[in-house]
């Protein structure tokens, strides 16, 4: 080993890409292999939901303290959302779903409100979203189709500038982070402090986990260029 590298910290490091979607109108926010960041930022603290939240904040994302969430997950995603829904409604936000998933919350006791689908009349959830009516979105893919409700709502989500996640891992990451800063404020150390951290660790910190860190999807503020109809 080199012993000018440390064994160990007593710090979490969460790097966040940074994707434009607002530049590229009607693009699908869904992660996939042939996609470009514009940069990358960082979140540093001992606490998993600060680091996650500092990242967010430095790729120009805020996470609201309050307001509605919409949620609408794929059946796979039914028996995990019902924690995380839990979680949110914990923290006093307002849930909002599409049938299907609004009846899976209900069922596990959380309260949901139900929003229509866009086949199904006005309001619905993309509406919601253009009126800002909605704080952030939690929506996992149901299939492929290009033009599915999943694709209208992550795409006014982008032009809108609400932070949508679209995996499980995003959505569990987002509501530690959210725990986190109802806990505290979020607190700034030098990178040097962090390092004479490590420096002096005698042992394995019980703080850092080697498992890959989850990812999540936010689409960067914009100027909204038209309106989703649907």
């Amino acid at each position: 080993l080199d012993p000018a590298v440390p064994t160990s910290m007593n710090y979490i490091s969460i790097k966040e890409a940074v994707l434009p979607f607002n530049r590229f109108p009607g693009v699908d926010t869904i992660l996939g292999p042939e996609m470009r960041s514009t940069g990358e930022v960082m979140g540093i603290s001992d606490s998993f939901g600060i680091a996650y939240a500092k990242s967010q904040l430095a790729a120009g994302f805020e996470l609201p303290p309050g307001g509605q969430v919409f949620i609408s997950v794929c059946d796979g995603d039914k028996r995990n959302i019902q924690l995380i829904a839990r979680q949110l409604h914990g923290l006093g936000y307002g849930l909002i779903s599409t049938k299907g998933t609004a009846e899976t919350l209900r069922r596990a006791g959380v309260p949901a409100e139900e929003v229509a689908k866009m086949d199904e009349g006005r309001p619905n959830v993309v509406d919601l979203i253009i009126n800002a009516d909605v704080c952030m979105v939690i929506n996992t893919p149901f299939g492929k189709g290009a033009r599915s409700d999943g694709y209208h709502i992550r795409t006014a989500a982008a032009i809108h500038g609400v932070p949508c996640v679209t995996t499980m891992a995003a959505a569990s990451a987002l509501v530690q982070g959210l725990q986190a800063m109802a806990e505290g404020e979020l607190s700034v150390t030098c990178l040097q402090d962090y390092h004479r951290l490590s420096d002096s660790a005698t042992g394995p910190s019980n703080k850092f986990s080697s498992a890959a860190l989850p990812s999540i999807e936010l689409a960067r503020r914009g100027a909204p260029e038209e309106k989703i109809k649907g």
